[in-house]
């Protein structure tokens, strides 16, 4: 196995603590760790690096550079070691980009990212589920429908959660509109992208490790959760629907509707960390409003 040099310094971005620059053969690399007991199973790290090859060439990714499964007998964790890409986190860029009000730039980065979304969502896959193993076999998800979800997910007070529900049904119902499923990244977010040097454009998708085969809008829900400056969002939509085609608005209800899913996982665990707070904080209001485009964060 390739030396990874001698330390390791963590990356900053995300809530996991397992994503740290290396080096290997002199140049910097990208490692992540899946330790022993890692809930996805030992495979994880042959899982994330099959996405990466998938994809690599329709959308911008680091090259894969080496995989190692855990070795729990000798106490290894497993390894993902990709190639280090220059470029700035896309949450800082766009948070600069939002402040100076920057309407160009904005659209030029919202399309950039809703092209990557409209690119993953033209990858078909056979069903939803999760994928398995290196050959990217797709299992099953028993989660039923968006209402199920709730009921299984959500501890609030009964009159709030009967709230929740009203939304979800509905939601489900327009969800249920598309009869076909894709790749979705299901992190997609500007946390989660590096946008090139002097550009406003997506350099590499990062973090993978929720990739799974599901529904076409779920990438867009993500990228417009909580980034709603209004040039960014319609460019995100306007190239999104130049790709897959539709019509803006009825995407975006659509993609409110599929962020439902990741809304109530995230609700579940307020308290852990600022994303989950922010998530039941919005949440609530969808339910309180009976808006999925509810926003409650002022400006």
């Amino acid at each position: 196995m390739s030396d990874l040099g001698p330390s390791l310094t963590p990356l900053a971005g995300g809530h996991s603590g397992r994503t740290f620059l290396g080096e290997v053969g002199g140049e910097r690399a990208v490692v992540r760790v899946y330790p022993p007991g890692d809930e996805r199973g030992p495979g994880a790290p042959e899982v994330d690096a099959a996405v990466l090859r998938l994809v690599r060439g329709l959308v911008p990714v680091p090259e894969v550079v080496e995989v190692r499964r855990p070795q729990p007998e000798d106490g290894l964790p497993g390894l993902l070691v990709t190639q280090w890409l220059p470029g700035e986190r896309g949450d800082l860029a766009l948070a600069d980009l939002v402040a100076r009000d920057d309407v160009e730039a904005l659209g030029r980065l919202g399309g950039s990212m809703g092209s990557v979304a409209g690119t993953l969502a033209g990858m078909p896959t056979l069903r939803a589920g999760p994928f398995l193993d290196a050959e990217l076999a797709v299992g099953e998800f028993s989660d039923g429908g968006l209402a199920e979800w709730v009921e299984r997910m959500v501890d609030w007070s009964a009159p709030d959660r009967e709230r929740l529900r009203r939304v979800a049904g509905p939601a489900q119902d327009l969800l249920d509109t598309v009869g076909r499923t894709s790749v979705v990244h299901s992190d997609l977010n500007p946390k989660n992208v590096l946008v090139g040097p002097g550009s406003d454009a997506v350099a590499a998708v990062l973090d993978w490790e929720f990739a799974h085969a599901g529904h076409p809008w779920t990438d867009v829900g993500n990228l417009l959760r909580l980034d709603r400056h209004p040039a960014y969002v319609a460019a995100v939509l306007s190239a999104w629907t130049a790709l897959r085609g539709g019509d803006p608005d009825e995407l975006l209800a659509g993609a409110r509707a599929a962020d439902l899913w990741a809304l109530v996982d995230l609700a579940s665990r307020a308290g852990d960390n600022p994303v989950a707070d922010r998530a039941e904080e919005l949440l609530r209001a969808i339910a309180t409003t009976g808006d999925v485009h509810a926003w409650p964060f002022g400006r």
